[in-house]
């Protein structure tokens, strides 16, 4: 299990995570449908998850979403790396009723996004634009390289979730077990 905690002027974070161990979500940001997905993410990853985070959210969610990926990522990162007897490539498209998104996966340690997503409208307060911060943020401190790809849907809450599902699934396929030593023909990642 690896624990971070980060503080700074907007924001105060507390994140556990733990890939193989058994399955425990305890999830407060302050913002209700973030929490859902982050929940929606440990649950269908299968990895434990404990984060806490006291932001100003009075100001704006940006700053909570945004350091959260950052703090997960840095989590995540040092939970997996190195890198050795995992599957390391994976994708999933996880369905919800009319939405459905594409995520590719490679934990390889080159941090990389494509990200082809709607960007407009909010789902009540919470602006569609963070759903990239997060995955931004994210990405770029798991040093992993993800493409999600929106596919259909018209609910905004349906295709996020979505998004979000499709990641936990590919990651959690992603990180499985597999026994041939580090996944790659340079022989490092």
């Amino acid at each position: 299990m690896i624990e971070i905690k980060r503080e700074t002027k907007e924001t105060k974070i507390e994140i556990k995570v733990d890939i193989k161990g058994e399955l425990n979500t305890n999830i407060s940001t302050g913002i209700g449908f973030f929490d859902h997905m982050l929940e929606t993410l440990a649950k269908h990853s299968g990895i434990s998850m404990e984060i806490f985070c006291d932001g100003d959210i009075d100001v704006d969610y940006h700053h909570t979403v945004e350091d959260v990926g950052i703090v997960l990522g840095q989590a995540l990162y040092k939970e997996v790396y190195p890198i050795t007897n995992i599957e390391r490539f994976a994708n999933a498209v996880a369905i919800l009723d009319e939405a459905a998104v594409e995520v590719d996966l490679d934990i390889g340690g080159r941090p990389y996004l494509v990200y082809d997503f709607p960007m407009d409208g909010a789902i009540r307060d919470f602006d569609m634009e963070l759903v990239e911060e997060f995955f931004k943020s994210l990405v770029f401190n798991f040093k992993i390289a993800a493409h999600i790809i929106y596919k259909r849907g018209q609910n905004r809450h349906h295709i996020v979730e979505s998004a979000f599902k499709s990641f936990a699934v590919a990651l959690r396929r992603a990180l499985e077990y597999r026994q041939s030593g580090i996944p790659s023909t340079k022989g490092v990642l």
